[in-house]
């Protein structure tokens, strides 16, 4: 591991906060420990509020700059970034799975999608589209055109504790936006090591500082960025309780927000439905990074015709999983990403029990070699009724819950009946069935899936939800317009100046 701090840049001590190659911080010292071994990864000083305004201020001069450039010209900067990006993938990508937890091939995958999204960004550079329309007034042409907002605040989740960033970062520079980037407290260093990578490409380039900031610290450095008037437009990733943080104080300033928060995610498998198909994607779904995505799949709503066979399907695949170092990629599930994690985990099958559930596949924290950091715990599964209060929760953890259904408008209900709409699927090789759940009567969610799980999205479509998950929406599809302010243009080319709606204003 060391091999690798050292080739992203990262010391025993590092400044948290950076403009480009400027580093500094003056608060106190965060130390990041891996969930894997619980070893000390390494310390990273803190923002403080002076630090956090010194950040600001160069942000706005950038901007004043990046801005003036060509949109194709910002995106081959996001070209060059994610060709760096290729070529730090392997030392990035493990270091995604040790700050955090999740499995080598996961971390791997996580560096992928930035790529991916720079390459979506790079392309979109030259479609930044505006519309013309047909004015009521002769020799008038209306358009509408788009433009920067300025500063783009990103505040991450330690999840995805790098993917997430670029989602935004990318999308942001082409738009001609400079992004100052709060990353978790549980895994800082991710951030300085993507920082470090875009120096490289700002110094090639002879670019300011300030296009690219990172801002380490707590909720209260959030504080500041959430109710900074100089930051129009905040991306916040993380739970409901956060989102509703948020979107109060950028809503009292008039700000915009971009909120991705809480999931609590179903599949219905149909009696329809391909079983082989349906088991895989399941178990990777509930427990792919430990549960702890925001996709992860919490229930399963199962008709009560192939109920039982699912449920032994279950518990035979659960017993083959192994549970082990992520970065050992023969085994499926590395560990939560600290010991609060593992008591929500321990509180949530004690509140599976306390509420009439039954747990057929025993949960528990695993002890003894290997599993020397208190992070490792047994993936769950438990028989409940959808209307439980534990189930209407997000359980950020691989416990799965098992429901069984009489129809599909029944099982419909119970996928849309919690306060979260991120993701959701069908497992049935039925056509009525696929697209009933398609339908304005199907899903409430942000995400639909046939036949495939809850968890992963592809970078081409705006990923998001609604209700409880926030409404916000990131990545692919028109998902560019929220980094950019829209204006519409009006341009009188004649000798005239006639008046909407007909209106005589006669001066005589």
């Amino acid at each position: 591991m060391q091999k690798t701090l050292k080739a992203l840049g990262l010391k025993e001590i590092n400044d948290g906060c950076s403009t480009g190659q400027n580093w500094f911080a003056n608060g106190e010292i965060l130390e990041s420990y891996s969930p894997v071994d619980g070893k000390l990864i390494a310390k990273v000083k803190t923002a403080t509020q002076e630090d956090y305004q010194k950040i600001v201020k160069t942000a706005d001069e950038a901007f004043k700059y990046w801005r003036t450039l060509p949109a194709p010209k910002r995106g081959e900067i996001v070209r060059q970034f994610g060709d760096k990006l290729r070529a730090k993938k392997a030392d990035l990508g493990k270091l995604v799975s040790y700050e955090m937890g999740k499995s080598l091939q996961e971390g791997l995958g996580e560096v992928q999608e930035m790529i991916d999204i720079c390459d979506f960004a790079v392309g979109q550079a030259r479609m930044l589209y505006g519309t013309q329309f047909h004015s009521e007034r002769p020799k008038h042409r209306m358009m509408e055109q788009w433009h920067p907002l300025g500063i783009v605040g990103i505040i991450s989740a330690f999840n995805f504790p790098v993917a997430v960033w670029a989602w935004n970062t990318a999308l942001a520079w082409i738009c001609g936006d400079v992004c100052i980037w709060k990353p978790s407290e549980k895994t800082p260093l991710c951030s300085i090591a993507c920082q470090n990578i875009w120096n490289e490409v700002a110094i090639e380039n002879d670019l300011p500082e300030g296009i690219s900031s990172i801002v380490n610290g707590d909720h209260v450095v959030g504080a500041l960025m959430t109710e900074d008037p100089r930051l129009p437009l905040i991306s916040a990733t993380g739970s409901t309780r956060m989102g509703r943080i948020v979107g109060t104080a950028v809503a009292e300033r008039f700000g915009k927000s971009i909120l991705e928060l809480g999931g609590n995610n179903a599949i219905i498998i149909t009696e329809n439905a391909d079983l082989h198909m349906t088991i895989v994607g399941a178990v990777f779904g509930a427990v792919g990074t430990a549960g702890q995505r925001c996709t992860s799949t919490r229930r399963l709503i199962i008709h009560e015709s192939v109920y039982d066979t699912v449920k032994e399907n279950l518990i035979k695949a659960y017993g083959q999983l192994k549970i082990g170092d992520p970065l050992d990629e023969k085994n499926h599930v590395g560990p939560l990403i600290d010991k609060e994690a593992v008591r929500n985990y321990q509180s949530s099958i004690e509140s599976i029990i306390a509420e009439g559930g039954r747990i057929i596949v025993e949960g528990g924290v695993l002890e003894g070699r290997g599993y020397e950091s208190g992070c490792y715990v047994k993936p769950a599964i438990a028989e409940a009724k959808n209307d439980m209060a534990i189930v209407q929760h997000e359980t950020f953890a691989p416990i799965l819950y098992l429901i069984k259904y009489k129809t599909l408008d029944e099982a419909i209900d119970y996928q849309n009946a919690v306060p979260q709409g991120l993701s959701s699927a069908i497992m049935t090789t039925n056509m009525r069935e696929a697209e009933l759940f398609l339908s304005a009567m199907g899903s409430d969610c942000g995400i639909a899936n046939v036949n495939i799980g809850t968890s992963g999205a592809e970078i081409g479509g705006a990923f998001g939800g609604e209700k409880e998950t926030g409404g916000g929406r990131e990545s692919g599809s028109d998902a560019w317009k929220a980094y950019m302010r829209r204006q519409t243009n009006t341009l009188n080319w004649g000798d005239t100046l006639p008046l909407a709606q007909g209106i005589k204003f006669d001066l005589g």
